[in-house]
């Protein structure tokens, strides 16, 4: 392995044409540019320069190193460029991985003010739901995921990631318009036990069957789909009743669909996970912040 500043007093020597010369150019002493590249020629295993009259010319190795040196040299400069704008976020690459509602809502408005102050950080979007979301973050296919847990099936965070809390977002029981209950301003999950019901993803699914297990009764769940637009188009048309989260509500909305308070009131958490070592990556940190910005002033309907 060569010494990179040796490499760099090898080149400035064979710019200039002495050791006196390097020494002058780089600040050393004469002495100090002679033990470089004797302990350079020692990494090589082989002569590098020969004494010619006063002056010297480079050996057949020293040609070949020359050549690469300036390979090296322009290498290693573009790397300290690229590392300084990466430090100083001038650039950088996060992919961030989030369920849609997110997407939908807290992300676009956390990569609008990332792109307004560091427009040379790039955010690469991805989405799927938890778990799924989570191992992705695992196995190394994005640097920050979003996702979401219920209080009634807490799952342990992986040894490995760190869950940073966003915001509790609150759940909102969907009825047709003009159903009898719609003209409560509140509604209790135990009123709701005769219905039938419209279930969303396999996590936002166990907790529908956990909360109602609570209040002493089996959901007759008879369609589940992940597509939020679908759930209310299907409540619209009074083939259900279903629970949705308000961050949905926010941007989403049929207009022949009632939303009433769920009573008691039932939240779910949304955080961010990021593996541990990656919080001391400059652009990582910075789209955290973000997130953290934008989610302290998301709220539910």
């Amino acid at each position: 392995m060569f010494d990179s500043r040796h490499i760099k007093t090898f080149h400035e020597v064979v710019r200039t044409g002495s050791y006196s010369a390097a020494a002058r150019a780089l600040g050393y002493t004469q002495p100090a540019i002679t033990q470089q590249m004797k302990a350079l020629e020692r990494d090589v295993g082989t002569p590098l320069f020969i004494r010619v009259g006063r002056g010297m010319r480079l050996t057949e190795a020293g040609e070949a190193l020359s050549r690469h040196a300036t390979v090296i040299l322009d290498s290693m400069s573009a790397a300290q460029q690229q590392m300084s704008a990466l430090t100083r976020l001038r650039s950088g690459r996060v992919r961030v991985c989030a369920f849609p509602s997110a997407n939908a809502t807290v992300i676009p408005e956390a990569m609008a003010r990332l792109a307004a102050a560091h427009p040379g950080v790039r955010v690469d979007l991805m989405e799927s739901e938890p778990p799924e979301s989570l191992q992705q973050l695992v196995r190394g296919e994005c640097d920050i995921t979003l996702a979401f847990t219920y209080p009634g099936l807490r799952e342990e965070v992986l040894e490995e990631l760190v869950e940073i809390p966003l915001l509790e977002d609150q759940l909102t029981v969907l009825l047709p318009t003009g159903h009898p209950l719609a003209r409560r301003r509140a509604v209790q999950l135990a009123d709701l036990a005769e219905e039938r019901w419209i279930a969303g993803c396999l996590r936002c699914r166990a907790n529908l069957l956990h909360e109602c297990a609570e209040q002493g009764f089996v959901p007759d769940i008879a369609f589940m789909t992940d597509y939020n637009l679908v759930v209310q188009s299907l409540v619209a048309e009074g083939l259900g009743v279903a629970l949705m989260p308000a961050l949905v509500l926010n941007f989403l909305c049929h207009r022949k669909v009632t939303g009433r308070a769920l009573q008691p009131a039932s939240r779910r958490q949304i955080s961010a996970y990021v593996l541990k070592e990656h919080l001391r990556i400059p652009a990582t940190a910075l789209v955290l912040d973000e997130l953290k910005t934008v989610a302290v002033n998301k709220v539910g309907c």
